[in-house]
């Protein structure tokens, strides 16, 4: 069985797009195939050493689910079903988010900053940030305060697409030690 789960959320099918494509970057037999997180159940994330999270940010900086006009449930439903009591203690989560840094300047990648906090407080040990350099935003809820790096993998396919299999690979290679990959 797989040890590294990727799970990810999402509205327009872009985060799915960018689950399938860190899972090719992986290139590995221990980590199973991207699911949506409206498919599975907190069982299944329990299944895995190690997770790899993924979120789009919608509206005003949410996590995508009905509540934030999403077309389907997604990581809020989750969260809301699943999280209260949740222990993540011994997992090791990588997380990486898709946001617009020109249109949603002022809530840039909010929604992963929020997944983040959901699960650090859950237990999970963190790993995957990522430099905020090479973005253009006012804020973002994704910012460690100390590092000023993002909290994960930060994606604008609206606004620089053409950097983000660059990203990715290099990326994968900063996790790949601590997926034990």
């Amino acid at each position: 069985m797989a040890q590294v789960g990727i799970f990810f959320g999402t509205d327009t099918g872009n985060t799915r797009k960018v689950a399938k494509w860190i899972h090719k970057a992986l290139n590995d037999e221990q980590v199973a195939k991207p699911v949506n997180i409206n498919r599975v159940s907190l069982d299944d994330l329990m299944g895995y050493d190690v997770l790899i999270l993924g979120t789009p940010t919608l509206g005003d900086g949410e996590l995508p689910g009905l509540d934030a006009q999403a077309e389907t449930e997604s990581w809020q439903e989750f969260v809301d079903q699943n999280m209260d009591d949740a222990d993540f203690s011994g997992k090791k989560i990588a997380m990486f988010g898709l946001g617009d840094q020109m249109g949603y300047a002022d809530e840039f990648v909010d929604a992963l900053g929020e997944l983040y906090d959901i699960f650090s407080d859950a237990g999970a040990t963190m790993i995957g940030s990522w430099p905020s350099a090479g973005y253009e935003f006012t804020s973002s809820g994704a910012l460690d305060d100390e590092s000023k790096e993002f909290v994960g993998l930060v994606i604008d396919q609206d606004n620089q697409a053409d950097l983000t299999q660059e990203r990715i690979n290099q990326w994968v290679e900063t996790i790949k030690p601590e997926l034990g990959l």
